[in-house]
């Protein structure tokens, strides 16, 4: 059994990244924690590594070029066995949803159902693949406030927004990245239409959009949050602007944005949940 294969494709970091997320999301909603987040946490943990999984499977030939150590392209899992292993992950996370809710059963088999989609034709689609990597960062928000009910989704709104913004900017850089080995695969994405430097100008835009989606909280959550978040705003305004002077792939790459964009969204995630629990232990009303 593969095992190491089974664990690297699932992208196990950004999985278990995404199911806290999902935890804190209902925490933002609702000032609480309880049992049943672990179903949240573990669905959508079981639903991302479903969609990595089956997207290295429709991606083997452009890793092959572009990132030659991931599972498949390395020969620690054959094609067969990852997708196999794909539906196993898919269909278990939405099983795990039966002990929640109908919205919340609903979101995981539609982005279930998205995730699919995306992988076998959508991210061929320029710009439709991008907004829809976002649109399921973005989601999760969504998915663990809509626990509460749809009182918790509107509060969780705003951040989903936030995420979407920042993550679509993150999908088009690396885009730019990735121009060499999507050629080689018959993909078609942004950079290559419009080019490297209008691509960084668009990232650009839309992190600015994030940004001032970024103080909409302020509003319930006060000055820590609007400290916290000032930090995270100024840290990834620096790091997409540099892009704007990049007109190779290789610029991209060396700027490592995208690897600093992830970590800088890491920071915005723990702003929130700081925020969140300042104002349950000294609320501002």
């Amino acid at each position: 059994m593969p095992l190491p294969g089974l664990i690297r494709i699932i992208r196990p970091a950004n999985a278990l990244v995404s199911g806290a997320t999902a935890i804190l999301a209902y925490f933002i909603a609702t000032g609480t924690i309880i049992p049943q987040t672990l179903f949240l946490f573990s669905a959508v943990l079981l639903i991302t590594g479903g969609g990595n999984t089956i997207n290295d499977v429709y991606d083997a030939a452009i890793d092959a070029i572009n990132r030659p150590d991931r599972p498949i392209p390395s020969g620690e899992l054959n094609k067969t066995t990852a997708s196999w292993y794909a539906l196993l992950l898919f269909t278990g996370g939405i099983v795990l949803t039966f002990f929640t809710n109908p919205i919340c059963l609903f979101i995981a088999v539609f982005n279930s159902i998205v995730l699919f989609l995306y992988a076998r034709s959508l991210k061929g689609s320029m710009v439709v693949g991008n907004v829809t990597v976002a649109y399921l960062s973005g989601s999760i928000f969504i998915f663990g406030g809509a626990l509460a009910g749809i009182d918790g989704i509107i509060i969780t709104l705003p951040l989903a927004g936030i995420t979407l913004f920042g993550t679509l900017a993150r999908e088009i850089l690396k885009d730019a990245e990735d121009i060499d080995g999507d050629a080689a695969g018959g993909v078609r994405t942004l950079p290559m239409a419009i080019g490297i430097q209008k691509s960084g100008q668009i990232a650009t835009i839309l992190v600015i959009v994030a940004v001032i989606a970024s103080f909409i909280p302020v509003l319930w959550w006060g000055l820590p949050y609007l400290v916290g978040i000032t930090i995270i705003d100024i840290a990834i305004l620096g790091s997409v602007y540099k892009t704007i002077r990049c007109s190779t792939p290789a610029c991209i790459r060396d700027l490592e944005t995208t690897t600093h964009l992830k970590y800088i969204m890491y920071g915005a995630l723990l702003v929130f949940l700081v925020a969140s629990g300042i104002e349950i232990l000294m609320p501002m009303n």
